[in-house]
């Protein structure tokens, strides 16, 4: 079992992104800072939460506004959790195209991700504020 997508170009002689994962010696990549380390591993972590929440209701995955092309760029779960744990590993994100032919209905954003789970955390506490030991804005 593999956690991250299979390269179908892998050992082809023709493989259109031959070369681009081995920069050479002169370049190799700052590894990432503690910071950066633990914001992937929260991004890993949210990732979860928002499959588990999502995916049940038909939402394939999450579209990231792509910075180097300004294009909306479509991840299903498994290849965004794959990228972040190359992200984890190696220091450097990988080469990317956009998803072929992606439907947009069955994607979110991030941060619609982010208040959806929100929302229902929020829903499943309401209540509990009024129980006695519990703090409140006025604490």
């Amino acid at each position: 079992m593999h956690d991250e997508p299979i390269d179908p170009f892998n050992g082809d002689p023709a493989d259109p992104a031959a070369g681009l994962d081995d920069p050479g010696d002169d370049a190799t990549p700052d590894p990432l800072t503690d910071v950066e380390r633990q914001d992937v591993l929260e991004d890993l972590a949210d990732l979860e939460i928002y499959q588990a929440l999502l995916a049940p209701i038909g939402v394939r995955g999450l579209v990231i506004e792509c910075e180097d092309c300004r294009e909306p760029h479509y991840f299903d779960w498994d290849l965004l959790r794959g990228n972040l744990r190359h992200l984890l590993n190696s220091g450097r994100p990988r080469v990317h195209e956009p998803a072929y032919d992606p439907d947009p209905d069955h994607y979110v954003t991030w941060d619609y991700a982010r208040g959806y789970a929100d929302g229902v955390h929020d829903t499943l506490t309401e209540g509990t504020e009024d129980e006695p030991g519990t703090p409140t804005a006025t604490d």
